[in-house]
């Protein structure tokens, strides 16, 4: 049949027609965009769930999780353009991500595509979720099933990498350095962060990494979600922080009155008959909430019907990041009733109670979606503030004997610490300074200031004067190891018995001081420290740390003798907060995936005071302060007391620093001079009198606060 003759028949000019018409239908059906609308709306018009997903196959109803329903959620927060960073803190059971991840997925990929990355606390989890979750979703969702073939890899598709039209979807661990940090995108979600490797390899914490990704995008959005760990290392509690921090607020249905759920109002009947094991005479079955205003009596059903009413609030000023608080008492989900959260607060009160905290840990954690908080029996920094002795900075006191220093080099700044030593190991602080300078520059004054603190000798209230014994100097940092190396080297044998480069150890176990050991490794004469002849001593700071304020720790013991730690009258209180305040010995989960107890530094929270303590420490043991025997002590103690008959008393009891006086390093200090003495071009005036050096030089941060204003030292 010829071309003409087709076209002249009306019935193959139909079917034609219809061909064509039914083929552009589906075309538009499996690639046309969808409408520009928000993503809660995308959730119930076009997602599906899976049987692998959920008990509930089928159309996605996202009135089941209520509290994602309501608007100024997190799926508003998504796509409010002035929202940059979306934080939930949250629960089991919550739903949050399938509800919330899962839907800003889904939108995304169909309706505004662009690169994606997806980071997740190791590979593993990133695979169980791609199998368990996005695979599943996209398979039964038809808008998402034609653009991302699951089963194909000639276009590029992985396990972790699945590419649509318009971006692609990108899937890393935290602990992989390259992943992170490889793919600029502008969209970035966290899973679990309180998981995240925040030491990447050396390289810093893995979510900064990741948002780093976005800084070259015009609108980014990030999603950081996750259940909270420990009080004060918790990563997502710092981001909530951050946050405008909006609570779900429920409405009772007896008074109308408003609240967040709050497990203290989660309470159970009680049986004095009953002697139960686990839960003496309260009867979990029985578990109820109580309205906190009215008191009201709510059950299951009550409290899910009133949730589904409620809204939230914001409790902070909004600064682009909003955040989320959600607990297991929002969640609909038949393992969440309140008789089994019951049942499960009094069994890990009960564990707590046989010396186990772990099930309340979790419970805190996973039911209450608060971090927990360790309790020990380290005092408190205002404690400890009061336990102040009766002495002056600068001052050896009786029984001090020894003294060593812990030097502590940061990019700005030198940070000291000087502390005597005596009998049985009891201690006193002479002195905690920061000298601010360029250290990474070995002619910075800086140095020389360094120079005349430890090579100074401090008065004893005995009348005698000592020297340091050892200086332990870290030298951790790469930027200004060259400085710092340097130094070590041309100040050992000057004076001070032990001048020691030093490191601290990554081990639990490694001791407070060990001698390096001679090693043949070509690669360790390799080392930036054998270039300029020295070994560097590691410190077990873990075991330090232990011993100075872990459970009975030394900071815990009152009074004097015996491993006493004392400090002086005045010490400044940001020496108490970053000793006591600024890291917490908690459960870890290394990269075997065992979990071990470890110091961590607390979020925001310096702790070079810490740091400085544990290296005095250290030198301490060089100068074998805690195996000297009380003959020996005695005799040094004698030795130090016929010393003073030879004493220059011309020597000033604070050292008086080489920026003070020398014009070529004229710095602050310098012009506190001129202030006080006259110039040769001022007006004649009466004679001044030379002032006293402790009246213009800085010893330790609470020394001179009408000083504070100068940068050189504080």
């Amino acid at each position: 049949m010829s071309t003409h003759s087709i076209l002249m028949n009306p019935k193959l000019k139909a079917m034609m027609r219809l061909t064509v018409t039914t083929t552009l239908k589906e075309v538009v059906r499996r690639w046309a965009p969808a409408p520009k609308i928000s993503t809660r709306t995308w959730a119930r018009k076009y997602r599906y769930l899976s049987e692998l997903e959920s008990q509930l196959p089928g159309k996605y109803n996202l009135d089941v999780t209520p509290y994602l329903a309501w608007p100024n959620g997190p799926l508003d927060a998504i796509d409010d353009p002035a929202v940059r960073k979306v934080v939930g803190q949250k629960s089991a059971q919550i739903a949050w991500t399938s509800g919330v991840i899962g839907n800003a997925l889904a939108k995304w990929v169909d309706s505004d595509p662009s690169p994606i990355l997806g980071l997740f606390p190791k590979e593993m989890a990133a695979k169980e979720y791609m199998a368990e979750k996005f695979e599943p979703m996209v398979d039964a969702t038809p808008r998402l099933r034609g653009k991302i073939d699951l089963r194909s890899r000639k276009a590029q598709q992985r396990q972790l990498f699945k590419r649509f039209p318009g971006g692609f979807l990108k899937l890393v661990g935290s602990n992989s350095p390259s992943s992170v940090k490889s793919t600029p995108t502008p969209r970035v979600f966290v899973e679990e962060p309180d998981d995240c490797n925040l030491n990447l390899r050396g390289q810093g914490d893995s979510i900064k990494l990741a948002e780093e990704r976005v800084k070259t995008y015009a609108r980014p959005k990030l999603i950081i979600g996750g259940t909270p760990t420990i009080e004060g290392v918790s990563a997502v509690v710092a981001e909530m922080d951050n946050s405008d921090k909006r609570q779900a607020m429920i409405p009772c249905g007896d008074c109308g009155e408003e609240h967040p759920l709050d497990f203290d109002n989660l309470r159970c009947l009680e049986d004095p008959l009953q002697n139960h094991p686990v839960f003496g005479s309260k009867l979990p079955e029985t578990a109820y909430y109580a309205c906190p205003a009215c008191g009201a009596v709510w059950n299951d059903a009550q409290k899910n019907r009133y949730v589904r009413k409620g809204r939230w609030v914001a409790t902070a000023p909004f600064r682009g990041v909003a955040g989320f608080y959600f607990n297991e008492l929002m969640s609909p989900f038949p393992g969440s009733r309140m008789a089994l959260l019951m049942e499960k607060w009094l069994t890990a009160l009960h564990d707590l109670s046989r010396g186990d905290a772990g099930p309340l840990i979790a419970f805190v954690n996973s039911s209450k979606g608060l971090p927990y908080t360790y309790k020990g029996d380290m005092p408190t920094a205002g404690a400890l503030q009061e336990r102040e002795l009766d002495y002056e900075v600068n001052t050896v006191p009786i029984g001090g004997l020894i003294l060593v220093a812990g030097v502590d080099i940061q990019h700005d700044r030198i940070e000291v610490v000087l502390r005597a030593y005596g009998r049985g190991e009891e201690s006193w602080l002479v002195q905690y300074i920061r000298i601010f300078g360029t250290p990474a520059l070995y002619e910075d004054p800086v140095w020389a200031d360094l120079d005349a603190i430890l090579f100074h000798k401090y008065r004893s209230v005995r009348g005698f004067k000592i020297g340091l014994s050892a200086v332990s100097l870290d030298t951790s940092d790469g930027t200004t190891s060259d400085a710092t190396y340097k130094w070590v080297r041309n100040h050992q044998r000057k004076g001070i018995d032990f001048v020691m480069a030093i490191k601290g150890s990554s081990m639990a176990d490694s001791e407070i001081f060990a001698r390096p050991v001679p090693t043949k490794d070509t690669n360790r004469r390799n080392t930036k420290a054998s270039k300029y002849g020295l070994q560097v001593f590691i410190v077990g700071t873990s075991r330090a740390k232990d011993l100075l304020i872990g459970e009975r720790g030394r900071v815990s013991l009152e009074g004097t003798g015996p491993a006493r730690f004392h400090t002086y009258r005045d010490t400044s209180p940001e020496y108490y907060s970053q000793l006591l305040e600024s890291e917490v010995k908690a459960p870890i989960r290394t990269s075997n995936g065992h979990i071990v107890k470890a110091w961590q530094k607390k979020t925001g929270r310096r702790n070079e005071v810490l740091d400085c303590e544990v290296y005095a420490l250290h030198a301490s043991r060089a100068a074998k302060v805690h195996l000297r025997t009380p003959a020996q002590w005695s005799a040094l103690e004698a030795k130090l007391s016929q010393a003073v008959l030879f004493d220059d008393d011309e020597l000033p009891d604070v050292p008086v620093l080489p920026s003070d006086v020398a014009a070529p390093l004229k710095g602050v200090l310098a012009a506190v001079m001129e202030a006080v003495l006259p110039s040769a071009t001022a007006q004649p005036v009466e004679a001044a009198v030379a002032p006293d050096p402790a009246a213009v030089r800085v010893i330790s941060v609470a020394a001179e606060p009408a000083l504070k204003k100068r940068r050189r030292f504080a």
